[in-house]
């Protein structure tokens, strides 16, 4: 895999050469807009709302609209003007416990590999962060764009996370609040009870991505069966719940025959 970034880790004096490769990815399945008829492929076309005429590349510019309907027109010039100097260097800022961070501000993950001549510097990072429960706080220009960022311990490595700035997160207070009384003390015991029993050990190779594996299905039937109507599966309707307690009763034994069936059949595996 070509590393997206190269450069180096940055704290005190010390400097650590690493590679920034991608910790994720998504495989959409991907489709074209068609014309019904003949199933030729469509088009984008850059077309002006004024007269709805195509317009050309060499004649687009980039505008902010600052009220509806009006805008002004930033150049390259302008950009330039507040371009961040890349200096392929993770500046750290500050060492914070990772508990203080508020998790919606960690955004998309990174590996962080060390380069040659980096490994002694870089396994010490490593091992100080995991032994004092810390993680590094920086920032890092990739391309032209200026991040916050995380570096965390992760196994035996380190891992760099692009991070929301905090004026990007939207304030939990603009949203609406549950009302009514506060939860009797019966229905909490059953809701612990209910979580309990249907706490495992996590294992995250036990998920998978139904939607896209159910999109490849109907893709696949589509092919083998062309002309053919598809099928959808029945929908479960939705039922409104009265009777709190009595739904908590009845998950809570459901969740447990499920966990007994479970045990059952991982004994006889083994």
């Amino acid at each position: 895999m070509r590393a997206i970034w190269t450069g180096a880790i940055s704290f005190g004096l010390v400097s650590i050469p690493i590679s920034l490769y991608p910790a994720t990815k998504r495989e959409d399945l991907k489709f074209r807009l068609l014309r019904a008829g003949d199933l030729s492929p469509v088009n984008y076309k850059r077309v002006a709302e004024a007269d709805g005429k195509e317009v050309p590349w060499d004649k687009i510019v980039k505008g902010y609209e600052y009220e509806k309907g009006k805008y002004v027109v930033i150049n390259d010039e302008d950009f330039k003007r507040v371009d961040v100097e890349a200096t392929q260097t993770v500046d750290i800022i500050e060492f914070v416990k990772l508990a203080e961070v508020d998790p919606l501000l960690f955004s998309k993950p990174y590996y962080m590999e060390v380069r040659k001549g980096g490994d002694k510097a870089y396994a010490l990072l490593r091992q100080s962060l995991s032994e004092s429960g810390k993680i590094a706080i920086a920032k890092v220009v990739i391309k032209i764009r200026q991040h916050l960022a995380a570096i965390k311990p992760q196994e035996r490595g380190l891992m760099l996370e692009i991070m929301h700035f905090p004026e990007e997160l939207l304030d939990a207070s603009d949203f609406k609040q549950p009302a009514g009384a506060p939860c009797a003390k019966g229905e909490i015991a059953m809701a612990k009870q209910l979580i309990e029993s249907m706490s495992v050990a996590w294992d995250a190779s036990a998920f998978k991505d139904d939607y896209h594996a159910m999109l490849e299905k109907v893709v696949e039937q589509k092919l083998q069966h062309k002309g053919e109507k598809a099928t959808a599966p029945p929908k479960q309707k939705a039922t409104n719940v009265i009777d709190l307690a009595s739904v908590l009763q009845a998950s809570i034994k459901n969740a447990q025959t499920k966990k007994t069936a479970t045990a059952k059949r991982t004994r006889k595996a083994a």
